[in-house]
C-alpha cells in the first residue's frame, strides 16, 4: 500500500492501540518505564506538529479481541485524528489461533476509527521463526494474519507499515533478550517505518537497510543449541506456565498514558 503524501496539519491528536510492542516492552525497564516505538514515533510527529497530543492505550499481553473491547471505545472518546492499531501477534502464539477471527477484530477497529475521521496506520508481522528457531511452526500463521491485515486495511483505507517484507526486522540485534519484543534499536526502526508509511518529512526507507555485519559469526552446533536451551528456560518456560494457568503479563495493568497529553519532541 502506498504511503501518504505527507502528514496533515490536523494530526494533532494521536492515539496508539495495541499490546506489549506498542506499550514499549524491550525499550526501557520497569524502573524508568517502557518507551517503545509509539513514544518514539510521537516524538517524530511532534517535530512536525508541535501541538501534538498523544495517548497510548496499549497493555501488554492483550489479544486482538481484548484490544478491541478494552481500548477501542476509550480511543474513540479521545477523538483522534491519527491512530495506530497493532495487535494480533499474541493471538498467533495461542494454540487455537484463527486468522479470520483475529483479523475480524482488527478490521472492526479499522472501520470504527476510520468512520470517526481518523487516519489509521497498522503493520504486518515478521516470521517469528526467523527470530528464534523454536518458533518456526508459527511462520504460516504470521503469513495468514498478514494477508488478513492487508485485505482489511485495503477495504478501509488504512496505511500498512510492511515490516514483514524486510529481512533486517529479524536481525537478532533488533530484538530484546526474550526474542518476543523489539529492543531499543528495533523500536527505533519500527517508529521509522511508521513515519515513512505516513510520509513524515525527513522519513525515508533507511529503516529497511541491513545492519553492518556482526563482529563475530553466529554460533552454530552445540553452542547454538545451548543458547536455545537457555532462552527456553529463561523466557519460553515462564511464558508457557502463564498460558497454562490462564494468566497474562498484563493482568491488573492499566494503560501507561490513557489521556491525551502534550508531546515534547526528544531525540530517540
Amino acid at each position: 500500500m502506498p504511503v501518504s503524501e505527507g502528514p496533515s496539519v490536523s494530526h494533532l491528536r494521536y492515539v496508539a492501540l495495541g499490546d506489549s510492542q506498542t506499550e514499549g516492552l524491550g525499550d526501557g525497564d520497569e524502573a524508568t518505564g517502557p518507551r517503545g516505538w509509539a513514544d518514539r514515533f510521537a516524538d517524530r510527529l511532534a517535530e512536525v506538529n508541535s501541538g501534538l497530543l498523544y495517548a497510548n492505550l496499549a497493555v501488554r499481553g492483550r489479544l486482538a479481541g481484548q484490544v478491541r473491547t478494552g481500548q477501542l471505545d476509550p480511543a474513540l472518546a479521545l477523538r483522534p485524528d491519527l491512530a495506530t492499531v497493532v495487535a494480533g501477534f499474541n493471538d498467533l502464539l495461542r494454540p487455537r489461533f484463527d486468522a479470520d477471527e483475529t483479523g475480524g477484530h482488527l478490521e472492526a477497529m479499522f472501520a470504527a476509527l476510520r468512520a470517526s475521521g481518523a487516519e489509521v496506520v497498522t503493520m504486518t508481522f515478521p516470521d517469528p521463526g526467523r527470530v528464534t528457531p523454536l518458533a518456526r511452526p508459527f511462520g504460516a500463521r504470521a503469513e495468514a494474519l498478514n494477508r488478513r491485515i492487508r485485505r482489511a486495511a485495503g477495504r478501509h483505507g488504512v496505511l500498512v507499515a510492511e515490516t514483514a517484507h524486510h529481512r533486517v526486522v529479524t536481525d537478532p540485534r533488533l530484538w530484546s533478550a526474550d526474542r518476543l519484543h523489539a529492543g531499543p534499536l528495533g523500536h527505533a526502526r519500527i517508529a521509522a517505518a511508521v513515519a515513512h508509511t505516513l510520509g513524515l518529512p525527513g522519513s525515508d526507507d533507511s529503516w529497511t537497510h541491513p545492519l553492518p555485519p556482526p563482529p563475530l559469526p553466529p554460533r552454530t552446533g552445540w553452542r547454538a543449541a545451548s543458547e536455545e536451551a537457555r532462552w527456553a528456560a529463561s523466557f519460553l518456560g515462564p511464558w508457557l506456565v502463564r498460558r497454562l494457568r490462564g494468566r497474562s503479563s498484563g493482568d491488573g495493568r492499566e494503560p501507561k498514558r490513557p489521556l491525551l497529553l502534550p508531546v515534547r519532541a526528544a531525540a530517540g
